[in-house]
């Protein structure tokens, strides 16, 4: 790692960061975005110049570090690798867009897990920790790492990913978003978010571009050189459990330049790591949702909620899971880049990169379920529920993952005259598979109904919000003794896979000019291929009921937790033991014995398969012309896009009420978009830049939207057909960004950006469920399918500081990003005036950070206000039952020594206050149903030789 912060080293320096963001949105938001294109900068091969050194050109302790070799382009195109933050600076400074660049030496200094969660240290940027479908909700937060980024408040499926300017395929069932979480901090070096797009930039990007840039050797001073990094890592949370928590990794690179003028260079790097988890979890909210383990709490006799009471503040919770969500997670990856300097006019290069996780994920729950919910006078003319008993059960199932992200790529600069001609090949494909989930349950009531009478409106009583269940007696000798449990049947077996494989081609050509206002045009061509399929089945076995088979007859059980959830819940529960209950289901698993929809095999070996194409056919033209200290670049972009989906057609039942067999369909879909934009920007200082920008981008559809599969049902004489809708219309955006940079001579530099977005025909994000579904037809056969939305605002306002004091008595530095704000309008009726999804109002991450004679030290505080996750949770038909996810708040800490110019330790603790990770909550302004993740504290060592 270079030393470029160590610049003033023999001088006290103290940096202090203050911002203030504040995000304002007027009227209904509604729309869906995408992300924005990213300019071709980022899409660029590395040029001849080198951007900054990395190791080789680390400073030794108490001498001045060497001057960061800093490519001085009004564009990204010549940067690969950016070394520090103070670099990274510059290279904001010098951008033609807007960007926000997050360095090599800020990847290195996180306590992350993964890239995911790098990002959440740049402005306007919000990491979630769960997605869609069956990494949605407190499954996939319960992993205890983010996963997916939302830039500027749109959702992350309208962002475009790039590594090293290759689009990322898109492997997730259910949307167009990447799961960023397989990627580790160390197996990339510098990340640069596009906040707006132009001309020569993908166009399908409302939120933003997000390029993740890993480097080649002329990215190093030296001839050759390269590193080795090893780590240890402990989980808190696992350890309360008792178990070790522990983890560890090993990582190294390597370059070298050779041949008679060194024009050949190779950089390759690989990593690999893993972490073991048991973190806690509270899900009343799941409960509520799936086994209706809420009422409110003041109601009419049949249990609608009373007048006068604000249903969102009536809740209250009679049941819940509470749970651990152990397991593991291994990584691996790497990258590597060939590079040739034919001559002074032309270089070649070809890059590749991969990253897999395999994760394993075993939650073991026991549910407290209510049963013979009466309602009863409360003595005011108004009614209370009354529980007539609680059910305790037990449930244990598995979140498995195997996911990947590959990309490959060919290309060329030539330069002849004031020409520049770049053609590129790439190939990209990704992965996410479950490829065995399994479920096995026991219930204590099970033959009997007559078991712990309950009484009472509400399983639980609160401390600072948190839940926690009243239980009776009788109740905690049974959650004390789950072997005792009934077992329901012997598992459940489901499969699913996913993924997208992407390609094509592209050129692009520019001419400078020598004088004149008329600086440059530039033009170009591309196309895109790409494929996907995703299938999922599910087979159940037979029940047991012979009245005898207990869960610990199963033989599933290999040890105990004292405490289901530490300091919370204090009742112990078993420790599952995965192969056996494997074992289990496979002893008695028959094939025929699918049954993903219904009972006919065929169908349901294909009711849940869906494959298809989509062609993306670009063409753009840009200028770019300089007058004074003004340049102007005006651009159009043109995409025409071919989507065709397969999917499988489940007919009615037949006269008798005989499953038919059914048949594969097809649809397709074409949009054609064209999207002008213009870029200005104005320099007046060496010190200062204005910009201005206006464009227009949109988002596709998820393919489950356009081509889900096709299911017929009758009931009552009225057919309804369920299926997906190719005439769904892109989510389009109109986007103005203006901003302003500043540098001072003495380290410092600030940045303000406000942005608006017109959104129109907004899709929401419903997971595997249909967006907005509308139901249209007359007399007996009616057709359900998703559709648009309506129109929306998106604006706000992001603010980052960051000043050096000089000759005071402690060097620190500070910086504080904040502020956005949105809102959708969903095009359903109640639904005009919503929050967006994943968007927080504010968003602010400070960091003080210390650095003096190789020592350096960073304490950095991460903070996202309360967000709206899932519209409608529990299907009322209003938006008083949105899921909302409250503030988010963590403290890292980060400590490094550098002994020499080849060996350094780090120290890394991520939420070292041990805050929640994870609370969601039914009702904006009511905690009474809450799904809670504690994934507790992350320390990470790291020794790190360099040669």
């Amino acid at each position: 790692m270079t030393k470029h912060r160590n610049i003033r080293r023999n001088r006290l320096n103290l940096a202090v960061l203050a911002a203030l963001g504040t995000a304002l949105v007027s009227g209904p938001l509604l729309a869906q975005t995408t992300s924005t294109p990213a300019p071709a900068a980022s899409t660029a091969a590395p040029a001849a110049a080198p951007a900054t050194t990395q190791a080789d050109d680390q400073a030794t302790p108490g001498k001045p570090a060497s001057k960061p070799q800093v490519a001085q382009a009004k564009t990204l195109k010549a940067v690969s690798v950016v070394a520090n933050r103070y670099d990274a600076s510059t290279l904001q400074m010098n951008a033609q867009n807007t960007v926000d660049v997050l360095s090599a030496s800020d990847l290195q200094h996180t306590a992350v897990h993964n890239v995911a969660e790098a990002l959440g240290l740049m402005p306007g940027v919000n990491v979630t920790t769960t997605g869609t479908g069956y990494f949605g909700g407190i499954d996939g937060a319960a992993r205890g790492e983010g996963m997916f980024a939302s830039v500027r408040g749109l959702p992350s499926e309208y962002n475009v990913n790039l590594i090293d300017g290759v689009d990322v395929a898109q492997g997730m069932p259910y949307s167009r978003s990447v799961q960023l979480s397989l990627l580790p901090p160390s197996g990339l070096q510098t990340i640069v978010i596009n906040k707006t797009s132009m001309a020569d930039m993908d166009g399908d990007a409302i939120g933003g571009t997000i390029d993740f840039r890993t480097p080649t050797a002329f990215d190093f001073a030296k001839d050759t050189s390269g590193s080795i990094t090893t780590s240890g890592r402990s989980e808190s949370q696992a350890r309360e459990y008792g178990g070790s928590g522990l983890g560890g990794g090993l990582a190294g690179e390597f370059q070298t330049k050779f041949g008679s003028e060194h024009q050949f260079g190779i950089y390759a790097s690989g990593y690999y790591d893993y972490r073991n988890i048991a973190n806690s979890e509270v899900g009343a909210a799941e409960s509520a949702l799936n086994d209706g383990s809420w009422e409110f709490a003041h109601s009419n006799a049949d249990g609608t909620n009373a007048a006068g009471y604000n249903p969102a503040r009536n809740l209250t919770s009679t049941g819940l899971n509470a749970g651990i969500a152990s397991g593991f997670e291994r990584r691996y990856g790497g990258n590597i880049a060939f590079n040739w300097k034919v001559d002074d006019t032309l270089d070649v290069y070809a890059r590749a990169t991969y990253a897999y996780a395999k994760t394993e994920q075993d939650t073991t729950y026991n549910q407290l379920l209510p049963q013979n919910v009466t309602y009863v006078p409360d003595g005011s003319a108004g009614y209370v529920p009354n529980i007539g008993r609680i059910a305790n059960r037990f449930w244990y199932e598995t979140n498995p993952e195997r996911a990947d992200i590959a990309t490959f790529q060919f290309g060329a600069d030539k330069r002849a005259g004031g020409w520049t001609i770049s053609p590129k090949l790439f190939y990209s494909y990704g992965h996410n598979d479950r490829p065995a989930h399994v479920e096995i349950d026991g219930r204590e009531d099970k033959y009997s109904q007559d078991n712990f009478a309950f009484g009472g409106s509400s399983l639980t009583t609160y401390k600072d919000g948190f839940p926690y269940p009243l239980l009776t007696p009788g109740l905690v000798n049974s959650v004390n003794n789950i072997p005792a449990m009934w077992a329901n049947d012997s598992g459940e077996l489901t499969k699913s896979r996913s993924g997208q494989k992407k390609g094509g081609a592209s050129v692009d050509f520019q001419y400078d000019f020598d004088g004149g206002a008329l600086s440059s045009v530039k033009f170009g061509v591309k196309y895109t291929d790409s494929s996907r399929e995703f299938t999922n089945r599910d087979w159940s076995t037979p029940g047991i009921n012979d009245g005898v088979t207990t869960l610990g007859d199963l033989g599933i059980f290999n040890g105990t937790y004292s405490s289901i959830f530490p300091d919370k819940y204090l009742w112990q529960t078993p420790k599952v033991n995965h192969a056996a209950v494997v074992d289990l289901i496979r002893a008695n698993f028959a094939d025929d014995e699918l049954d993903t929809c219904g009972s006919n095999y065929i169908n349901n070996y294909n009711c849940n398969t869906m494959r298809g194409t989509e062609a993306v056919s670009a063409a753009y033209a840009m200028a770019t012309f300089d007058v004074g200290n003004l340049e102007i670049i005006p651009g159009v972009r043109f995409e025409h896009t071919s989507i065709n989906n397969t999917f499988w057609t489940t007919p009615a039942e037949d006269a008798d009420g005989n499953p038919v067999t059914g048949h594969f369909s097809n649809n397709r879909t074409v949009y054609n978009e064209p999207l002008p934009s213009i870029a200005a920007s104005w320099r007046p200082t060496a010190n200062s830049v204005y910009r201005g920008s206006v464009w227009m981008s949109y988002t596709r559809p998820a393919f489950v939207q356009l081509g889900g599969g096709s299911q017929v049902s009758i009931s009552d004489g009225v057919t309804t057909i369920t299926e997906g809708n190719p005439n769904l219309k892109p989510i389009k955006s109109t986007n103005l960004d203006l901003s302003g940079q500043w540098t001072t001579d003495q380290g410092g530099f600030a940045s303000v950006a406000a942005f608006y977005k017109q959104l129109h025909d907004y899709i929401y994000d419903s997971g595997g469920g249909q967006a907005n579904p509308n139901t249209s037809g007359e007399g007996t056969v009616l057709t359900k399918t998703p559709t648009n939305g309506g129109d929306g605002k998106v604006y706000g306002l992001e603010v980052a500081l960051r000043q050096k004091f000089q000759n005071l008595p402690e060097p620190f530095d500070a910086k504080i990003h904040a502020g956005l704000l949105a809102r959708v309008d969903l095009g359903i009726e109640g639904f005009e005036n919503e929050r967006l999804q994943s968007a927080p109002n504010v968003l602010g991450n400070a960091e003080v950070f210390y650095e003096k004679n190789g020592f350096d030290l960073d304490l950095g505080y991460h903070y996202a206000s309360s967000f709206l996750s899932t519209y409608d949770y529990l299907n009322q038909g209003s938006p008083w039952d949105d899921l909302w996810v409250r503030p988010i708040r963590r403290v890292d800490l980060h400590a490094g020594y550098e002994f020499d110019p080849h060996f350094r330790v780090d120290l890394s603790v991520s939420n070292l206050t041990g805050n929640y990770s994870y609370w969601s909550h039914i009702g904006r302004h009511d905690l009474a149903i809450s799904d809670i993740v504690q994934a507790g504290r992350t320390t990470l060592l790291t020794l790190k030789y360099s040669f």
